[in-house]
């Protein structure tokens, strides 16, 4: 089978090949990190009209790379929830009329699902059952993964996500957006046992990080520790708050491999935590390329969800919950 994957949640536009005989033929991503850095974040507008102007584009070039004609594609997986409600419609609106064209069938794809099956193509031979985590910019939540390819939810973050409060952070702190590397690269040269920040919710099923945001901006205003002190502090807190919730919950469902993906799950940090506390448990991070917003998940999550014989009709559109595999 042949999988096109298209993925325009947020602000990178991708376009992907995976062959379930060959892996992955071609993967294309626009990134508009750049242009939304002048505002300081994404801005849905901003973002709706470049994936207008990069979505067909891409397509040609990853056809054209991946050898093969539009009419070898078997089915075409697109991601049609969560994320920018235009973002989304712009993927949804071209896999629609592609599929249309070609008489394929079009798969819709929740977000989060491509993001945690990513994993098994870094490593093939993963499969569930698996405790998994999205770290991202809107998403901090924990998955149970069983062998049917069920995905219950058991956690999440009542307020801001991981990755927004670390581009947060970066802002006060007078880095540029987004912050993330900013962070992990000043946190290189501090102590991350030198403040004792906040955890909330340490014996519940749900994270908050609002407080810390608070405690890290307070911290900052005294002048009291360096930056980088702050930011590996700052940044241990984060890491380790979300280890010992996972290794909970994988405890609890007496899962022995634990998946962790979403652009967050790049950090060295939080890659070095997980390691450490991990005990008997295997843990799996995609490659830092797979971390990111990809169409490389979407197709090879189209693959893993054709046995459902769910897609998308001519009717069917962006956020429709009715329509939509994975965890909606």
């Amino acid at each position: 089978m042949i999988a096109l994957g298209i993925e325009t949640s947020c602000d990178e536009t991708s376009i992907a090949v995976y062959s379930t005989e060959h892996g992955t033929l071609c993967s294309k991503i626009f990134s508009q990190a750049d242009i939304h850095a002048h505002f300081g974040g994404v801005i849905p507008e901003v973002a709706s009209r470049n994936h207008i102007k990069k979505i067909k584009p891409l397509y040609d070039e990853c056809i054209n790379e991946s050898k093969i004609s539009a009419k070898d594609i078997d089915i075409i997986g697109v991601t049609n929830a969560p994320g920018l409600i235009g973002a989304l419609f712009v993927g949804v609106s071209f896999a629609k009329g592609l599929g249309y064209a070609l008489n394929k069938p079009v798969m819709p794809v929740n977000h989060l699902a491509g993001h945690i099956l990513s994993a098994e193509l870094s490593y093939p031979d993963l499969r569930p059952p698996y405790t998994a985590i999205i770290i991202s910019g809107g998403h901090s939540h924990i998955f149970d993964v069983d062998e049917a390819l069920n995905f219950s939810l058991i956690c999440r973050t009542i307020d801001d996500a991981a990755g927004e409060v670390f581009d947060k952070t970066a802002k006060v702190m007078g880095g540029p957006y987004p912050g993330g590397i900013y962070i992990q690269n000043m946190a290189e040269n501090g102590d991350r046992n030198k403040i004792k920040f906040p955890t909330a919710f340490k014996n519940e099923l749900k994270f908050s990080f609002s407080g810390l945001k608070t405690s890290v901006m307070n911290t900052i205003n005294k002048g009291e520790y360096s930056n980088e002190d702050i930011a590996a502090s700052f940044q241990y807190t984060i890491a380790k708050t979300l280890a010992d919730k996972v290794f909970y919950v994988a405890n609890q469902m007496n899962r022995d491999k634990i998946v962790v993906g979403g652009g967050v799950a790049a950090n060295k940090e939080i890659r070095r935590v997980f390691n450490e506390l991990r005990g008997s448990k295997s843990v799996y991070f995609p490659e830092i390329s797979r971390c990111t917003d990809n169409g490389e998940m979407i197709a090879y999550a189209a693959t893993r969800f054709y046995k459902f014989r769910k897609f998308l009709n001519y009717k069917g559109s962006a956020y429709d919950t009715k329509h939509s595999i994975g965890l909606l």
